[in-house]
């Protein structure tokens, strides 16, 4: 009778200890299946752009495909609040710029909060911006811009690709670093934007050199200059607005990696792994400088690295924003 419950209670022992590694032993297979990335911009965009190229490096290294799902509407919220609704088990990631930092000041009501609803897998890239004219407009150079801008506020035509966009983002800091006010015209998104500059029906639009370099180098618009404090190696001759007299006038659009709130840890971490072997992806590297886009620092490709700075973005925008009222309900 010992002899049949030492053996019943080695059996139980056994199993409970199984039971108890089960989930971790499990975890260790994630992924088994495609994982969507959600891009909250149009197809062919900057974000988008950026998103394939490395959602295709990490497909690689997690051994299944990470599919990109373009859901647009309300200035990228629509994409971040479905996102955030997403069950928590690593399928569903996010991919977003500075919108992320800016929602919590352009929209009096959000269905989501940027630093309670998200687990954070990290930073992906940095972008700068150009100040571009249209052909028809008639300052040839930033020195002529700004001469004119202050002395015909009221003809200049400012595109962007919607309230929340870094095109808006960077036309409002522009306003305010001149001390004037522009027509402000939204489209739905910067394809449409570049093409009404490119058509001559609008006058000036701040964008990043993800859209903007082949049509600088094909000479279809006026360059004034790039929103960064140092000058950039993709346009080494082409002076930044702050040496120009805008001082201190600065707009990198950077990325960010998300997953829903309660990811699990060990998920997060892989992705994360996922995220630091696409940065040393010869393909991406290669891309990233044809775009004018600038790699990350190791340093900065960890989730507690995009939650910090997210945190410091939400508290650099805040205050201009709200000075220049614009608000989407």
């Amino acid at each position: 009778m010992r002899l049949v419950n030492t053996a019943q209670a080695i059996l139980l022992a056994t199993g409970a200890a199984l039971v108890g590694i089960a989930p971790s032993a499990g975890a260790q297979t994630y992924p088994t299946r495609a994982i969507t990335m959600v891009v909250p911009f149009a197809a062919g965009g900057p974000t988008d752009v950026l998103a394939r190229t490395v959602g295709m490096a990490m497909s690689k290294d997690l051994g299944q495909t990470v599919v990109i799902e373009n859901r647009l509407g309300a200035g990228g919220t629509v994409a971040v609040s479905a996102v955030a609704k997403a069950k928590p088990d690593g399928y569903t990631l996010l991919i977003h710029h500075n919108g992320m930092a800016t929602a919590p000041s352009l929209y009096r009501k959000l269905s989501f909060d940027p630093m309670t609803d998200f687990e954070y897998i990290g930073l992906v890239a940095d972008v700068p911006m150009t100040l571009l004219g249209s052909k028809k407009f008639p300052p040839n150079n930033i020195d002529e811009f700004i001469k004119y801008a202050k002395a015909n506020a009221d003809k200049v035509n400012l595109a962007t690709a919607g309230l929340g966009a870094v095109s808006q983002l960077c036309g409002t800091l522009l306003q305010g670093a001149l001390a004037t006010k522009f027509t402000a015209i939204p489209y739905q998104g910067t394809g449409p934007a570049m093409a009404a500059l490119l058509g001559g029906q609008v006058d000036v639009l701040c964008d990043q050199t993800t859209q903007t370099l082949p049509q600088i180098k094909s000479d279809k618009v006026k360059l004034y200059g790039v929103t960064t404090l140092k000058r950039i190696p993709s346009l080494p001759d082409t002076p930044t607005l702050n040496e120009s007299g805008l001082k201190g006038f600065e707009v990198v659009v950077w990325h960010g990696i998300y997953a829903p709130k309660g990811t699990p840890k060990n998920v997060v971490d892989r992705v994360n792994a996922a995220l630091r072997a696409a940065m040393k992806d010869p393909n991406v590297i290669q891309k990233a400088n044809d775009l004018g886009a600038v790699i990350v620092d190791e340093n900065r490709q960890t989730p507690a690295a995009l939650q910090a700075w997210l945190k410091s973005e939400i508290e650099k925008w805040g205050p201009p924003l709200k000075a220049a009222g614009e608000y989407a309900d």
